[in-house]
Parts: structure tokens; sequence; C-alpha cells
């Protein structure tokens, strides 16, 4: 069985994730917090040995990949255009509230990416790393709402929440499809996904 595993992590924190600000597309460092989170995921991954590590080219993805591969005494492989975070067009700055509320729409914001186009996205961006990398592990490094998405239509099952820097590992079988073992740090069972 030629199974590819995935490390995904979402990037750090940064000050917009702590005022609970929707980022998005928009380009946010990470902040110290995030710094830290990044050198603690070191540990959570230096288990394994990852053939690549890639990221999303936005700065707070970027930067968290560099500081983890840093710490693995590996380079980030490369910077990939589709693991950006899903856009979220004129809500991206903003907070909960009136103003946000004025945006909403079924299913997102107006001028947002849809979920299912972001989902596509994602998802069509790992398959293609596991085609390249069959076999391997790669870890990647990208963003919550983007990775949530692509994990819910991968394992079809609705995921709550990605957290800052957590561990969630993936496999990928060309004829069996996806399977998720890790989520935020901890197993994932049969029922945990029912």
């Amino acid at each position: 069985m030629t199974l590819t595993t995935f490390a995904l992590i979402r990037h750090g924190q940064t000050d917009w994730n702590a005022q609970r600000r929707l980022q998005g597309a928009t380009d946010i460092p990470l902040n110290d917090v995030g710094r830290g989170q990044a050198r603690d995921a070191v540990a959570v991954v230096s288990g394994y040995k990852w053939d690549a590590v890639v990221s999303s080219p936005l700065s707070r993805a970027a930067e968290t990949a560099e500081l983890i591969a840093g710490g693995l005494g590996l380079a980030v492989d490369r910077h990939v255009p589709e693991l950006a975070e899903r856009s979220f067009g004129d809500a991206e700055g903003l907070q909960d509230g009136p103003e946000l509320e004025t945006l909403r729409i079924p299913g997102g914001f107006r001028g947002a990416e849809t979920e299912d186009q972001a989902a596509r996205r994602g998802l069509l961006a790992l398959e293609t790393l596991a085609e390249e990398f069959r076999g391997g592990r790669i870890l990647v490094v990208a963003h919550g709402t983007l990775i949530r998405l692509s994990l819910n239509r991968a394992v079809g099952r609705q995921l709550e929440r990605i957290n800052n820097a957590a561990l969630n590992l993936a496999h990928h079988h060309p004829a069996d499809g996806w399977q998720l073992e890790c989520l935020n740090g901890a197993p994932v069972t049969a029922a945990a996904l029912s």
C-alpha cells in the first residue's frame, strides 16, 4: 500500500488572530506568540522523517514553515499559491459585529471565495503533492479555513476548527482516498468523525 503522509499545520498566531479578525488572503505576519507556537511545533513533528516542506506563500505560513523546517534541519522546498487562505473579500480585517453582518450571505460573505471553491483548490493542491511525493511524507503549512475545508472534502465530514500550529496528520492512498489520523494534536477515531 502506497500511503503518502501529510502533516497539515496551520500557521502560528497573528495579531489579527488574537483580535478575532478575519484574515483571509490579507498578508498578516506572525506575532511573537505565533513564532513561539511554530518553534514548539518542531517537537511535535520531529518524530518523523519529512521528504518535503511546503507552505502557502502568505508570510504567516511561510515564516511558520521556515521556523519549523529550520528546527528540523531542513529547508522549505517551495511556496504553493493554491495553499493560500480562502479569500473573504471585503470581510477581511473585520470582527464579529454589524459591519461584518452586512456582508454575510448564505455560505460566506459577499465578494468572498466560496467554501466549495476553497475546498476544491486546497484538496487539488494536496493531491498534486501526493502524486509528486507518492509514498513520502510532506509537511504542509497553510491556513485554518483552507485546511479544514480541504479535509472536510477529503474525508467527507464536517470538522469544526483547526488550531494554530497543531498537528493534523492525514494519509492519502491513490485508490482508497484520504484517512485522517490526528486532528489538532489528538488521535482521530471513526466515532469522532461520524
